[in-house]
């Protein structure tokens, strides 16, 4: 199984939703006004982009070098 890298960004977005619920099922403390879960899923959901922004910049240079090892 040939597994890049980059592509183990992806699995942030899991791990920080899904993953850490148990570790992070708390109403207190109140965070901008918000129960702890609300305040970490809402975080979570904010970086997930970046992750997958990432993943996607590895994946270019990836593709970029291998064009110009095609074109040589």
């Amino acid at each position: 199984m040939n597994v890049r890298r980059h592509h183990l960004w992806l699995l942030a977005p899991f791990l920080l939703q899904l993953a850490a619920l148990p570790l992070v099922n708390r109403v207190e403390p109140v965070l901008l006004g918000l129960p702890f879960l609300f305040f970490w899923l809402l975080v979570s959901t904010v970086l997930t982009p970046f992750a997958v922004w990432l993943a996607r910049r590895g994946d270019r240079r990836r593709t970029d070098r291998a064009k110009g090892r095609a074109g040589a």
